[in-house]
């Protein structure tokens, strides 16, 4: 059987700097929550339930129109920007509490 995490892209900005960047986890959370692995998936990427939100709501976008959907997607975006932007807040405080 093939391994999808072998074809799964590094993170540059963890390659170069050693740091995690604020998408680092989100292929492996988009594999788990295929695979069905939900609850495993909200804890390697806590912003994968937004984005899915978000890609959903585009797609069905594409064929029925909403009214005001511009304001849901500006909402959507804005919500998923502030889920990944406290995960990963959360994500380097205990990084750096732990190499302290």
């Amino acid at each position: 059987m093939i391994n999808p995490e072998e074809y799964m892209l590094p993170c540059l900005n963890k390659t170069l700097f050693g740091v995690d960047c604020t998408g680092c986890g989100a292929q492996r959370a988009a594999f788990l929550l295929v695979k069905g692995n939900f609850s495993e998936a909200f804890i390697m990427y806590p912003a994968i339930y937004p984005i899915a939100l978000l890609l959903i709501f585009l797609f069905v976008n594409l064929f029925v129109k909403f009214r005001n959907d511009h304001i849901i997607k500006l909402s959507l975006i804005i919500f998923t920007a502030a889920v990944m932007i406290i995960s990963y807040l959360i994500k380097m405080y205990s990084f750096f509490n732990l190499t302290n």
